[in-house]
């Protein structure tokens, strides 16, 4: 059983702000025995009819492989659609607070009385992509900001753990299009970077695309092999108060207090490869039993499918109360 919720969270900037989502309860079962999971959609796009709300509702959700198998093992699922989907869009995108939104849409599943939900249910936290991100960042924040949460896990595949590393290795490169939307997610976030005193009559075609009509695929086609130089008459990236703000929205800095199964595939062409086993060694270094999982030879969408068996198998473990293990060296 679906409902579309909107709920409050708090911003990169500590503000209070109205987030979108949708909860999702298995039929059949007791709702109240139904563990909850807090699923971070991947990159949906910056326009607002890309929220991954209104794609569930139209049935073209790319993620829904995965939803029909949380459903299906008796898992109640609280979506985010990130803060910003709404007329004249500033989706905000890679910032920590999609974290804060993915905590704040299963405390709303959990106080939804519709769903028949309880207040003391398990909670894991999963993503891929953007979402493994928001996995991250929730589990990061989580203790601080919602210590009354039991959280048994948390799974995040393909993580762009560092925006700057992930930048690079987009530059000239057929994924682009996701750079441009860091950026314009940094500004949404952060509006004092001012990205318009950057940009060119390409960049401002562009950001009037994103606001307009851009979703994930117009990401993929509409930018491939394009570089900054072609969109900004200087790089926000030169410039100090934007490189503080990336540094604020690098995970690794705080150990999530729960068990983290953190995925990649050593192929991956959108998010680098690199930073990821950075974060994972980084997590491990503060103490955080990590289960990790490469592969070879696959790209960052087939891993989207690829990855859902290991993710339910470590979920349904972590629900289960099994002890965690860990591959950290």
């Amino acid at each position: 059983m679906p409902w579309q919720v909107m709920y409050l969270s708090t911003d990169a900037l500590g503000e209070r702000v109205a987030v979108t989502g949708m909860v999702l309860v298995p039929k059949g079962g007791d709702a109240a025995a139904a563990p909850v999971v807090g699923f971070g959609p991947g990159t949906s796009g910056p326009s607002f009819r890309c929220a991954p709300s209104r794609f569930i509702d139209q049935g073209a959700f790319y993620e829904q492989a995965a939803l029909n198998e949380m459903l299906a093992a008796g898992y109640a699922v609280a979506v985010t659609d990130y803060e910003g989907y709404h007329e004249n869009p500033e989706t905000t995108y890679i910032v920590h607070s999609m974290g804060n939104a993915l905590i704040d849409a299963v405390r709303a599943a959990r106080r939804l009385e519709e769903a028949g939900l309880s207040e003391s249910a398990p909670v894991a936290f999963r993503g891929y992509s953007q979402g493994g991100a928001a996995a991250m960042w929730a589990g990061q924040k989580q203790p601080a900001y919602a210590p009354e949460l039991d959280v048994a896990g948390i799974v995040g595949g393909g993580v762009p753990s560092d925006l700057a590393a992930v930048g690079v290795a987009l530059e000239g490169a057929d994924p682009f299009g996701f750079l441009l939307y860091s950026m314009v997610g940094m500004v949404n976030a952060y509006p004092e970077l001012d990205l318009e005193s950057y940009v060119n009559d390409a960049g401002r075609a562009m950001l009037t695309a994103f606001e307009n009509d851009t979703c994930t695929l117009e990401l993929l086609l509409d930018h491939q092999g394009k570089t900054v130089p072609d969109y900004f008459a200087t790089s926000p990236y030169a410039s100090t108060p934007w490189l503080e703000r990336v540094a604020e929205n690098t995970l690794g800095g705080r150990a999530p207090q729960a068990p983290v199964f953190q995925y990649h595939s050593k192929a991956d062409e959108i998010v680098a490869f690199g930073q990821a086993d950075r974060l994972h060694r980084d997590y491990c270094a503060l103490g955080v039993p990590v289960t990790w999982k490469t592969w070879d030879g696959i790209g960052h969408i087939t891993l989207v499918y690829r990855g859902n068996e290991d993710a339910m198998a470590f979920l349904a473990d972590r629900f289960a109360g099994e002890p965690a293990t860990s591959n950290c060296a």
